[in-house]
């Protein structure tokens, strides 16, 4: 059996070939790696495979999946904890199974959103490029004490929770917004409706999936009701938030301060190296004018111990389609957001 998995990095197939002979069912199995990620255009290089796998940026819309189950492709394995690039209707409608990494190490996304408002807070990546130049000098440099401030969470999952567990680690006061909160939750924070949430966090970070209800939550409305000079940190999906919103609230100085590692347009700069390139996307050249906004690659996965977890959750689900077995990590048909 061949498996093709699209957008492959280097650093993920140490752990992919790792995690294959763990399973008998999949021990056997070849392994087809593409750099180039899962479109209409490159779906003809899944021929001669039975399975694919794919990641957060591919394209699963009704015409590849149409074409992927043509060339006889019946699974697909995600891996990923999001699916909002999958039509699952037109998967199940195909017969195709579908399974995702629903938790995988959440403490690495986690830790990666308190790097990043520890960053942006403390100026460290300023401080560092000035020392570098034998600059020594602190103007501009003073950041707040995050012990004693009020700290947001949107998406009270495992990775909300573990974020909750963090901030309220060094002291913070931790609120949370889920309409189907994780219950660990309540030994961090208290559970608030967003009304409440955004006027009295400081620091307001996202951890929810993307879908109809969450696309652009964050829009000029609800940037609005944030407390004025408050930091945004979204680690989670792009689309959660209206990036020209946005953009106009940091003009008009409303937004204190904005974290990202995740981008609504990502799909056509992250994950490859771009420092050649001319990037022709706009709204992504203005985010980067702004000194108090700090973007970093959709790395908050990227810990040795979620990449292992990963290819080996990635290759249970597969051996439990080849065995016949009901897999807890498949995907129903649901529409694509």
């Amino acid at each position: 059996m061949n498996l093709a998995v699209f957008s492959t990095q280097p650093y993920e197939r140490p752990f992919l070939d790792a995690a294959r002979p763990c399973h008998p069912a999949t021990a056997s199995l070849a392994l087809r790696y593409y750099d180039s990620a899962l479109t209409p255009a490159t779906v003809a290089l899944a021929q001669g495979c039975e399975a694919v796998c794919v990641f957060v940026n591919d394209v699963l819309d009704a015409a590849v999946l149409a074409a992927l189950h043509a060339l006889g492709v019946r699974a697909v394995l995600l891996r990923c904890a999001g699916f909002n690039n999958v039509d699952l209707y037109a998967a199940a409608s195909l017969g195709l199974f579908v399974a995702r990494v629903p938790a995988y190490a959440p403490e690495a996304v986690a830790e990666h959103a308190l790097a990043l408002v520890q960053t942006l807070n403390r100026h460290t990546h300023r401080a560092y490029a000035r020392v570098r130049e034998g600059n020594f000098s602190l103007d501009g440099l003073q950041g707040m004490t995050l012990h004693g401030k009020t700290v947001g969470l949107i998406g009270l999952g495992r990775i909300g929770v573990a974020t909750a567990r963090i901030f309220h680690g060094i002291g913070c006061r931790v609120l949370g917004c889920d309409p189907q909160p994780d219950p660990a939750f309540a030994a961090y924070g208290r559970l608030v409706g967003l009304a409440e949430l955004l006027p009295e966090a400081h620091i307001v970070s996202l951890h929810c999936p993307l879908n109809d209800a969450t696309r652009h939550m964050i829009d000029e409305a609800a940037l609005a009701q944030m407390r004025p000079g408050a930091m945004l940190v979204n680690a989670s999906r792009g689309a959660l938030v209206d990036t020209l919103a946005v953009i106009a609230a940091l003009k008009s100085r409303r937004l204190g301060a904005l974290a990202i590692d995740v981008y609504e347009q990502e799909s056509a700069l992250f994950f490859r190296d771009r420092s050649a390139d001319i990037i022709d996307d706009d709204v992504f050249q203005r985010l980067m004018t702004f000194p108090n906004v700090l973007v970093t690659g959709h790395q908050g996965f990227l810990t040795v111990e979620a990449l292992a977890e990963i290819a080996a959750i990635t290759f249970a689900n597969l051996a439990s389609f080849l065995q016949g077995e009901a897999c807890p990590n498949a995907l129903s048909g649901s529409p694509l957001s």
